[in-house]
């Protein structure tokens, strides 16, 4: 694994912006980077990424029948209990999954390590699908990039397979896709999905979550009234429940993309549960609830992260018994697993994660990230990669 610095493509901002890509420079800060990128080699890829990826979503699967029925784990997630055979019932039912994203500590010469499961609302979707492929294509026609060149991407022929699949499930026909109104990443991913949906046979209809409405008898319906059947969202289960529609989640015969037993992995509580079962894997962190005694077997060398933390808040990073990065946001309230540290990629440019996708049920591609410190924030770069040998 190499940071290998290179030219950009003279015109992609404006190709960005006819492909709808709008989000890639946020208030004139870069998001995406593509005067670098990431090389590997195939076995890099197959044995150290694809192969313990699979592995991971394995025994995350194997964890979900015992989490979705332990009282104690849901109650310190904070569901109330009127959603507990809620989530459980969706599991019994095996309620499709579309896609997820394991979040990977890799520098090219050890085993990948699991760092989080980011299997609920997974972003940098359209970046790691599409436009980093399109990067590939264009440097290997401008001879920036050998012919032979290639990129562990296969994210969207599978998520349109994912979709297609839970077609074939009973799901739909019609999708409602769901986002926070305004904010443009959100309604960007939205977007792209829905493409995806419609590749595999749904019919579509796109709106903001604020939108939602109920009626007694219905359920969960659009603005035209229209009962909402099967809906993808972007927008966190934990949250779902808090909001004034929580209650009713259990009550109407909405079906949802992701599925509500996504609840017991869409949290920093899956790291401890996965540690208890499968203590030693090469692939895992030593991972305890901050208020474990055990977490003290850590010593001087961990990661605080609140429960339900996104995009790095409220992050606290310590080696050798001094800090190292500590974040804030609007985690501060929340309970903490504390995770055995593990050494990030690192260049001149920062730190480096690997978000390694699971789409219809398969490994499917890599997403990277890098950051100035040792914490991957919401303001972190993506940047390409190829297969070099």
């Amino acid at each position: 694994m190499r940071r290998l610095v290179c030219a950009e493509r003279p015109d992609w901002r404006a190709k960005a912006q006819r492909e709808g890509f709008v989000f890639h420079t946020p208030a004139g800060v870069p998001y995406w980077r593509e005067d670098a990128h990431y090389a590997f080699t195939l076995r890099q890829i197959e044995h150290d990424i694809e192969g313990p990826t699979a592995e991971i979503d394995a025994m995350v699967l194997d964890l979900v029948p015992d989490l979705v029925g332990d009282e104690l784990y849901l109650t310190r997630l904070g569901y109330h209990r009127d959603l507990w055979d809620w989530i459980a019932e969706s599991w019994r039912s095996r309620a499709p999954s579309v896609y997820g994203r394991y979040d990977l500590a890799y520098d090219g010469t050890g085993p990948a390590k699991l760092l989080e499961a980011q299997v609920d609302t997974p972003t940098s979707l359209y970046e790691a699908a599409v436009w980093q492929w399109g990067w590939l294509e264009d440097m290997i026609a401008s001879g920036a990039l050998p012919a032979e060149a290639d990129q562990y991407n296969s994210l969207h022929d599978k998520i349109v397979s994912g979709f297609r699949s839970a077609l074939d499930r009973g799901l739909g026909p019609r999708l409602h896709l769901v986002h926070v109104a305004g904010h443009v990443e959100d309604m960007s991913t939205a977007a792209y999905v829905e493409d995806c949906a419609k590749q595999g046979g749904f019919s579509t209809t796109i709106m903001p979550i604020e939108d939602i409405g109920w009626q007694p008898g219905q359920g969960f319906v659009d603005t035209d009234d229209r009962v909402m059947g099967t809906v993808w969202k972007l927008h966190p289960i934990e949250l779902m429940a808090r909001t004034a529609y929580g209650p009713m989640l259990p009550h109407a015969d909405t079906r949802w993309i992701e599925p509500p037993w996504k609840a017991v992995l869409s949290t920093k509580a899956l790291l401890p549960a996965l540690w208890e079962k499968h203590a030693g894997h090469p692939n895992l962190l030593a991972a305890f609830h901050d208020d474990d005694p055990r977490a003290g077997s850590l010593g001087g060398d961990y990661v605080r992260k609140p429960l339900f933390g996104r995009e790095g808040a409220n992050v606290e990073v310590v080696s050798r018994g001094r800090i190292l990065a500590r974040t804030g946001g609007l985690h501060g309230d929340e309970p903490l697993v504390r995770q055995a540290r593990a050494d990030l990629f690192r260049s001149e440019a920062g730190h480096a994660v690997i978000g390694s996708w699971v789409a219809d049920g398969e490994p499917a591609g890599i997403g990277i990230r890098e950051s100035r410190g040792p914490v991957t924030g919401d303001d972190a770069c993506f940047v390409p990669h190829a297969i070099l040998g």
